[in-house]
């Protein structure tokens, strides 16, 4: 939330991201690599965003979190409408 009170949104109506890759151009298995390479850059509770045009990324993501015991926190799109997934790290 921000100082009024008011929630916060990242591009597309997600929640802000603590971290963003652009993994635009990149074609599956790259987006989740990256994720996976990159979870650790956040804090434990804090979130990063994947912006990617793969289509394979609209359920690699919340499939990665499922294994990876980490929280999908939801989709949404980059101001350039490129889809957005943001992951909160739980662990």
């Amino acid at each position: 939330m921000n100082a009024s009170g008011e929630a916060r949104h990242g591009p597309g109506g997600t929640p802000p991201a603590d971290l963003e890759l652009d993994c635009r151009g990149m074609r599956c298995p790259l987006p989740v690599i990256r994720l996976a390479n990159n979870i650790g850059g956040v804090a434990v509770g804090q979130s990063l965003a994947v912006v990617a045009e793969d289509p394979a990324a609209r359920s690699d993501v919340p499939a990665w979190c499922r294994m990876r015991e980490q929280e999908y926190v939801g989709e949404g799109v980059a101001e350039d409408g490129v889809p957005r997934y943001v992951v909160r790290r739980l662990r």
